[in-house]
C-alpha cells in the first residue's frame, strides 16, 4: 500500500508541480486531531487511485512558506494540483466520498 510522501518547500515545486499526473496535497501538522481523522482515508485513496494520483503530505508547522503561499489558513486542507495548477480544495475532515469526487474531477 503506497503511503503519501512528505513534501516540504524545497522540494514541493519537483515533486508536486511538475508532475506529470495529478497530486492531492494534505496541509497537515502533527497536534492537528481532525489531521489525524482525515489520514487514513487519504492512505486509502492512495492505494485506490495508485498511478492515476500522486498523494503527499505537507507539515505546516516544518513548511510555512509553502502553506502560506497558498493560503492555507485551517488544516488539515488537502488541496488537488493538476499540470502545476492548484485545481481543487477540499478544507476540513470531509467522507471519503466527498474525496473521491473531487479526485474523480480532476482525472476527467
Amino acid at each position: 500500500m503506497p503511503k503519501p510522501a512528505e513534501v516540504s518547500d524545497g522540494n514541493f515545486e519537483t515533486e508536486v508541480l511538475k508532475a506529470d499526473i495529478p497530486v492531492l496535497v494534505d496541509f497537515w501538522a502533527p497536534w492537528c486531531g481532525p489531521c489525524r481523522m482525515v489520514a487514513p482515508i487519504v492512505e486509502e485513496l492512495a492505494d485506490e487511485y495508485n498511478g492515476k494520483v500522486k498523494f503527499v503530505k505537507l507539515n505546516t508547522d516544518d513548511n510555512v512558506a509553502t502553506a502560506s503561499k497558498y493560503g492555507i489558513r485551517s488544516i488539515p486542507t488537502l488541496l488537488v494540483f493538476k499540470s502545476g495548477e492548484m485545481f481543487d480544495q477540499v478544507i476540513g475532515f470531509r467522507p471519503k466520498s466527498d474525496l473521491k469526487r473531487t479526485l474523480d474531477k480532476a482525472l476527467s
